[in-house]
């Protein structure tokens, strides 16, 4: 995999949706096992891709085989709801992979939300840094192995929105986002902290994502998924519906 940045990125162009959780599934487990001496940190999305993918992980081949005491499992963007709402990202993930794993609890870090945004987001910028063990971000040093990410269609991503503050964030890790054509405020990785990472995975699947994937990768400055970098590689995971205007 190479390109640090979404331009230059690898694409990979799959059969349908259900190759593409395929492949992620498969691909992470190689990542997970391979990774020694030091946990394997991971951030997930939400949406339908992961979703299946996250069925996948938990099937009995895979599940058996993956290092889950060494990974670590945090979230790149989590609605502001209670985790008894049907729009969590963690309630979608711990329905579909978290029970039925043998993680340790210690080893998943929902977003926090039952303080304030604000106050939250600093408490899961605490959380990120006591796994990272530095206060601030070093180059050299990734955050996460793995970051995963999908796309809006307004070409958002993580809770990264167009015409937000906090597409502006260079010293945050974790900031607040409250999208003027979304629902829910939202708590986000902010681009320093996806940046720090090994590898950065867009997961994206259907004719919907045509249009705004071809946007992307032409460069078109206004999309905030096109300032996402990572330290490692970028690389598009996508279905050839989704693959159709490159």
């Amino acid at each position: 995999m190479s390109g640090h940045d979404v331009k230059t990125a690898e694409v990979i162009v799959l059969k349908d949706g259900e190759a593409v959780a395929q492949h992620m599934a498969h691909w992470l487990l190689e990542q997970a096992l391979a990774k020694k001496g030091s946990p394997f940190v991971i951030s997930l999305s939400g949406g339908t891709t992961p979703k299946r993918l996250f069925q996948i992980l938990a099937e009995p081949d895979i599940a058996a085989r993956f290092p889950w005491s060494n990974t670590q499992i945090f979230y790149g963007d989590e609605r502001y709801v209670p985790t008894s709402d049907p729009a969590s990202n963690y309630t979608m993930s711990r329905e579909t992979l978290l029970d039925h794993v043998s993680l340790p609890l210690a080893n998943v870090h929902p977003m926090p939300t039952d303080a304030d945004p604000e106050t939250d987001a600093a408490r899961y910028q605490k959380e990120l840094q006591a796994v990272y063990g530095a206060n601030e971000l070093q180059p050299g040093k990734p955050l996460f192995d793995v970051v995963m990410l999908g796309m809006g269609p307004d070409g958002h991503t993580a809770s990264l929105f167009p015409r937000q503050p906090v597409l502006k964030e260079r010293t945050k890790w974790v900031a607040t986002c409250t999208p003027d054509n979304a629902p829910h405020t939202r708590l986000t990785l902010t681009y320093p902290a996806i940046h720090s990472s090994r590898h950065v995975v867009f997961l994206l699947e259907g004719a919907g994502k045509a249009e705004m994937l071809a946007r992307v990768r032409k460069g078109d400055d206004s999309l905030p998924s096109c300032h996402i970098t990572s330290e490692g590689d970028v690389t598009f995971l996508i279905d050839e519906a989704a693959a159709q205007d490159l």
